[in-house]
């Protein structure tokens, strides 16, 4: 009789540590431009970007209809300074709503303000469009509330219904905080 070892059972593997998949599985890197175009869209939803863009274009119409030539506008005259004035600050507080979202309320009420004072300083309020479009860019930019996250199933009420040992846990054993 020859006595051979009985073959040493295997132990269980132990499971992997997690391993990235190589970059060629998860496809190609997007291009420079759609990187850019993916960030600028990142960074314009945190802003009133809509509301700045209709400041800054009233205030564009403000400010530069009484340099238009004189054959076709009502002529200008000192009041005209005004006018202009109330153009750049309307375009000022549409860089100040990108600058500083927290701040959209006093910029888009000033904006308003500067856009309806416009209508007696600056012909007609450049014609009403620029006193238009700074008007609905002040009050979106009022109304505009920064992107709250999505809301996510609470983690009490899975708690709840986990199983353990046959029975579900009661509200009274899931607690938070320390003992």
């Amino acid at each position: 009789m020859t006595s051979t070892d009985p073959p040493a059972p295997e132990a269980p593997e132990a499971p992997e540590a997690f391993e990235a998949p190589p970059a060629e599985a998860i496809g190609p890197r997007p291009s420079a431009p759609a990187r850019a175009r993916r960030g600028f869209r990142r960074w314009r939803r945190t802003r009133p970007f809509w509301a700045a863009l209709w400041m800054s274009l009233g205030g564009f119409v403000i400010f530069f209809l009484p340099m238009a030539p004189l054959g076709r506008i009502l002529q200008v005259g000192v009041g005209g300074v005004a006018g202009m004035a109330g153009g750049v600050v309307i375009m000022a507080m549409a860089l100040l709503v990108l600058a500083l979202p927290s701040q959209r309320h006093t910029a888009g009420t000033i904006a308003v303000i500067a856009g309806v004072a416009s209508f007696p300083l600056s012909n007609l309020g450049g014609l009403f469009v620029g006193m238009g479009l700074s008007v609905l860019g002040g009050a979106m930019a009022f109304a505009w509330l920064p992107e709250k996250p999505a809301k996510r199933p609470g983690r009490l009420a899975r708690r709840r219904d986990r199983v353990t040992d046959g029975t579900p846990a009661s509200p009274a054993s899931v607690r938070s905080g320390s003992a």
